[in-house]
C-alpha cells in the first residue's frame, strides 16, 4: 500500500523511488486501527521477523532476492499484505488502481478533517494564552 502511495505522490528518479517525509509519510493515509487490527498486524511484524531468524546469517539482499526468495518469507509477507488490505478495504484489492482510489479517498477525507477543524473558534485555552 505504501509503496503505491510513494510511487505516485512523491514519484521516481529513474527507477528509485523520491522518498519525501513531507509528501510521502505524512500524508500516508491509514485508516483508524482498532486494537484487534494493532494486535493481528504486531504478529504479521513478528513472523516475517522469524522467518527471517530462520534463515541466519542470511543477509536482507539474500532474503529478498525475488527469485531466491524463501518461501516461508514470501508467505509471511502475503500474509501481511492480506492482513493489511482486509482493513483497509474488507478484502484484497483487485489492483493497484484499486488501491490508489481507496487511499485517495481516504485522504479526501483526512484532509477534509483537518481543514474543518483549522476553522474551528479557538478553545478557551487557546484565547487565554493569546491574552497573557
Amino acid at each position: 500500500m505504501h509503496l503505491v502511495w510513494i510511487a505516485t505522490v512523491c514519484g521516481k528518479l529513474k527507477t528509485d523511488f523520491r522518498y519525501s517525509n513531507t509528501l510521502g509519510w505524512n500524508t500516508f493515509p491509514v485508516p483508524l486501527l482498532t486494537e484487534q487490527n494493532k494486535a493481528d498486524l504486531t504478529r504479521c511484524a513478528e513472523n516475517i521477523l522469524l522467518a527471517r531468524e530462520a534463515h541466519f546469517p542470511a543477509t536482507i539482499a539474500d532474503l529478498y532476492d525475488p527469485d531466491a526468495m524463501p518461501e516461508n518469507l514470501r508467505h509471511a509477507h502475503e500474509h501481511n499484505d492480506e492482513v493489511l488490505e482486509r482493513i483497509y478495504i474488507g478484502r484484497r484489492f483487485k489492483n493497484d488502481t484499486e488501491r490508489l482510489e481507496k487511499l485517495f479517498d481516504l485522504y479526501t477525507k483526512m484532509t477534509a478533517e483537518v481543514a474543518k477543524s483549522a476553522g474551528r473558534p479557538p478553545s478557551k485555552k487557546a484565547a487565554a494564552r493569546k491574552r497573557t
